[in-house]
């Protein structure tokens, strides 16, 4: 349907209500939301409860996170339509925060944009509407200590378990729903039982409905809903960090000469602005970054090249992951088949990901989105042009020292023009983006990890 016909019809979207409901075994957020003329959407979210018979439901940070976690939920709905009015029953917000979500909003619905061939401007794209009163509840007098510890089931998050496996006692994993492949994934590196938090978040199938009517439908900043999923849960466990695997790369826009990017939720930009919400409007005694925002993609791809135990558990392709397995065919795929390239043996490759994607030429158009000889990126969550150029080169004289036959999407590369420049470009281990919020206890750790890992190449 289209943008400014749906927008004129269904003018006002409403942030009517969440409602906090507890038991002894878990604790409940159900959300109101209503698009004018067309329907009400009632998603929710379930977190078990730590054991015990504590309430959380009067904490002023629980219901703060519980109504910020409603605010980036909304948005889910809100792309049905667009309405051009969005107004907030159920809480106040200032002026800062009234920036703070339109700039979420707009930045993180960049790729929806996009493809719907939306125009609009962070201005123009809603006015945001408070009318609620100030969120209250008595004040949280715990002390926070230990680590949540998001596991996604791909490499990064199985670096980051292992970089904080001496504080494992502290530890608990976090995964929204039961993806099945981030469930085996922690339960590889230990976290099972109580130390492995599986939220539940339900979608209202009204949406989906709309969906296939034809109403407007794309991506969201999953990631940010993520981050205050993870924040309401933290804030019951009373964990001191939420501890990210979103690496450097993750800052490179999906569009050449754009600010649209697919992976905006994970930028360190994000991270900064989502710092400053939770110190400012939630609680500053709960810390969320990511522990491998130091490093490159190539980095956190050596280091996982190590855990050799992790090898055949590890899934992050999008396209197969309810089957727990590797599509071979996607951009993701791709992707990830080429950082341990740099790394694995062809017959180590193969054996991950049960296909030949390197000598495969159907995934050429892939093959050049990702190393730049296409302008634009896939929209997936992918490393850098650079970081993939350099991969490819790294094999490629990995091969070329053993005297292997190269793959046929290298033999293809080594003609292009971007081959000479990479050529002679090795892993620099010492690399160190200095835009992080790691906390000095756990920087000390990666910096260990690395002069481990260079030691070994050498």
């Amino acid at each position: 349907m289209e943008y400014n016909e749906l927008r004129s019809r269904h003018s006002v979207f409403y942030y009517h209500d969440f409602t906090l409901t507890e038991s002894n075994a878990e604790f409940r957020v159900d959300f109101d939301f209503e698009i004018e003329g067309l329907s009400h959407f009632n998603p929710q979210m379930i977190i078990p409860k730590p054991a015990g018979e504590e309430t959380y439901s009067n904490l002023r940070t629980v219901r703060e996170a519980a109504f910020s976690l409603g605010m980036v939920e909304l948005i889910s709905y809100w792309k049905l339509t667009c309405a051009p009015r969005v107004v907030i029953e159920c809480g106040m917000l200032d002026e800062a925060q009234i920036r703070w979500w339109k700039k979420l909003y707009f930045n993180g619905l960049g790729e929806f944009f996009y493809k719907n061939h939306i125009e609009t401007t962070e201005a123009e794209m809603m006015e945001i509407v408070p009318v609620g009163e100030v969120i209250t509840g008595r004040p949280d007098s715990r002390r926070c200590s230990g680590n949540l510890i998001p596991c996604g089931g791909g490499k990064d998050s199985f670096v980051s378990m292992d970089l904080l496996k001496d504080s494992f006692a502290e530890n608990h994993a976090f995964i929204i729903n039961h993806v099945m492949s981030a469930v085996h994934s922690a339960m590889a590196a230990g976290y099972r039982g109580d130390k492995l938090i599986i939220v539940e978040r339900t979608l209202d199938p009204r949406m989906l409905e709309f969906n296939k009517l034809g109403y407007l439908n794309g991506h969201t900043p999953f990631s940010a809903l993520c981050a205050f999923a993870s924040v309401l849960t933290a804030v019951i466990y009373g964990k001191q960090y939420i501890c990210l695997s979103n690496e450097a790369s993750a800052n490179e826009p999906t569009i050449h000469n754009s600010r649209i990017n697919h992976q905006y939720s994970k930028t360190f930009e994000f991270e900064l602005d989502f710092k400053h919400y939770m110190d400012t409007w939630i609680t500053p005694e709960v810390h969320y970054f990511s522990l491998l925002r130091p490093l490159s993609e190539l980095q956190i791809a050596g280091i996982f090249s190590t855990l050799k135990d992790y090898h055949s558990v590890f899934r992050s392709c999008n396209v197969g992951s309810k089957e727990e397995r590797w599509c071979g065919h996607c951009a993701k795929c791709l992707f990830v088949c080429i950082m341990m390239s740099a790394f694995l043996e062809d017959g180590d490759i193969r054996n991950i990901f049960h296909a030949d994607m390197l000598n495969d030429e159907s995934m050429s158009d892939l093959f050049h989105q990702l190393t730049g000889m296409s302008d634009d990126k896939p929209f997936e969550c992918v490393g850098t042009r650079e970081e993939v150029n350099l991969a490819i080169a790294v094999s490629i004289a990995r091969h070329k020292k053993k005297g292997q036959a190269l793959p046929k999407l290298y033999r293809m590369y080594e003609e292009s023009s971007y081959y000479p420049y990479y050529r002679d470009k090795r892993i620099d281990w010492d690399a160190w983006n200095s835009e992080n919020l790691v906390p000095e206890e756990y920087a000390a750790l990666i910096h260990a990890r690395m002069k481990e890992r260079k030691q070994n190449e050498d």
